[in-house]
């Protein structure tokens, strides 16, 4: 299925005439997952193109991997590049591997762009020597759980149909006892059938540096838990972050960081936000698969098969190719690339047309408002009274109040 052309700004004059650097590269070491999670976007999705793929990236493709982004960070004078090692589970492959991995890209890459590395894992296969060997590599260890307790990760099975949770709660205390520097922080995906503030508090218990509250993928087409809305709560994923919001914000002292509110907050005062799911800013990351394919991110996966392909390879093409994609152009395209209700919204400049996976409808690609349009309104102005709220003078004392404490 081809992706509506129409979706698709086109770059003007040199094929990458006004585009802007990649500096995100997920490199996927490891096409499987010991796990067989139930709601998988990728694994139980519409795209199968991971079973006609090697389990681990070739030598081959790992060295020109290296080659492709060193290219880029001289053609575009990059000072720092963020390196995600993915999956699958990426410890599939060991934790050895990945560390050579890093290293081979930090020596080809030029001395003075600095290569910030990170594993997103299912934490089920953490032990002390291979967070040893992550933590010497300064690669840093990020886990993925649906919440702090075992009800909360039901989905998360191995393939058999076991409970992981034992294995991926030891691994993630392991993580934050043995090697805290190397402690990237927790990615919870929101699940609107258990209580906000008790998945807040719960990883809270696992002393997270920082955490993310994702949005289940969906879209207009194959929609996500919960949605369409009752007319009771026409915004139950609004309603859900808010109540993390408020919990959050009210704590007596900054508990954790969650990266959702921090951007929202950082745009709401006229800041930039570097990812995409929020504001206009131009979306940065590319995906290399196990056989050197150059894609755009799994998110778009969940839409439908061959979404996030783009026909290129680092063995054929270097990365700058990529950014003349037209898929790669319409997402650095800010408001030219949004539907003209999003574009006439008072709210864009912060929500930014939503994540863009979360736009697609069939017939009509990309070019709509999110999925989580309403849940979007509603957290983005609960978190713009909470800042108002915060930044309004307190009411001055009744004056025979300020006689009694001014007096000796």
């Amino acid at each position: 299925m081809r992706h509506p052309a129409d979706n698709r700004p086109r770059t003007g004059g040199t094929a990458t005439e006004g585009a802007f650097p990649l500096r995100q590269f997920i490199l996927k070491t490891h096409s499987r997952c010991n796990l067989a999670c139930t709601y998988c976007y990728l694994y139980a999705g519409p795209d199968h193109g991971w079973r006609d793929r090697p389990r681990t990236a070739p030598d081959a493709v790992t060295r020109r991997t290296a080659e492709r982004i060193a290219e880029h960070a001289v053609t575009h004078r990059l000072r720092d590049v963020a390196v995600v090692l993915h999956g699958g589970e990426p410890l599939l492959g060991g934790a050895d591997a990945l560390a050579a991995d890093v290293g081979l890209i930090r020596r080809t890459v030029p001395a003075d762009c600095a290569v910030h590395a990170s594993v997103q894992t299912n934490g089920t296969l953490l032990t002390a020597d291979r967070l040893r060997v992550l933590r010497d590599a300064r690669i840093r260890v990020g886990v993925s759980l649906d919440g702090g307790l075992p009800a909360h990760n039901a989905a998360r099975v191995d393939h058999a149909g076991r409970p992981s949770w034992a294995a991926a709660s030891a691994g993630v205390r392991l993580l934050a006892e043995t090697a805290p520097e190397a402690y990237g922080g927790l990615l919870c995906v929101v699940d609107l059938a258990h209580d906000p503030v008790e998945v807040y508090e719960s990883l809270l218990a696992f002393r997270p540096p920082r955490m993310d509250l994702l949005l289940p993928h969906g879209n207009w087409t194959a929609p996500p838990p919960g949605l369409p809305a009752s007319a009771d709560d026409p915004a139950p994923y609004g309603s859900w972050l808010s109540a993390v919001f408020d919990r959050w914000w009210d704590a007596e002292r900054r508990e954790t960081r969650i990266r959702l509110f921090e951007e929202c907050v950082a745009l709401l005062l006229g800041l930039r936000s570097p990812v995409e799911r929020l504001g206009l800013q131009p979306f940065t990351a590319v995906v290399i698969e196990t056989d050197g394919s150059i894609e755009q991110v799994d998110s778009l996966k969940s839409a439908y098969e061959g979404a996030a392909a783009t026909g290129l390879d680092v063995f054929r093409n270097s990365f700058d190719d990529a950014l003349a994609h037209p898929g790669v152009a319409a997402r650095q395209a800010g408001l030219a690339a949004l539907a003209a209700t999003c574009r006439a919204c008072p709210l864009v400049t912060v929500c930014g047309g939503g994540h863009y996976v979360h736009r697609y409808r069939e017939g009509s690609g990309f070019r709509n408002p999110s999925v989580y349009c309403a849940d979007m309104a509603l957290l983005i102005r609960h978190i713009a009274r909470r800042l108002a709220e915060a930044a309004a003078p307190a009411a001055p004392a009744p004056a025979a109040s300020r006689v009694r404490r001014e007096a000796p």
